[in-house]
């Protein structure tokens, strides 16, 4: 398994336990992929999903850069025309995982862009 596909994991299984419901995971067009979409409530949740073994190279969720948030966002708008659905809210999530130390730190950040 990947560390990216760990990381996912954790998230999804976070996601779970504060009340979500995973929608898709790793949905896929031709403009890339979005890790994890989910919902809560009347919210969809597009969900960008960052891990690292440590801070290295800063912290995980610094990765997502405005290039990616845009690309999202066109991933994002790509899904609403092909899946039809019922939320009246939609918003864009980080989570970024660290797995130093053995135990893996999850930081949420809701409504990241």
């Amino acid at each position: 398994m990947s560390l990216g596909d760990s990381g996912e994991g954790l998230a999804c299984s976070h996601l779970r336990k504060k009340g979500y419901r995973i929608i898709d995971r790793n949905y896929r067009c031709r403009l890339g992929e979005i890790d994890i979409i989910a919902r809560k409530g009347d919210t969809l949740v597009f969900c960008e999903v960052k891990t690292r073994l440590n801070k290295e190279f800063g912290e995980p969720f610094e990765a997502v850069t405005l290039g990616k948030q845009n690309r999202l966002r066109r991933l994002a708008q790509s899904y609403l025309v092909s899946h039809s659905n019922d939320a009246s809210n939609l918003r864009f999530d980080v989570l970024s995982i660290l797995l130093a130390d053995g135990k893996p730190k999850i930081l949420h950040i809701e409504n990241a862009f």
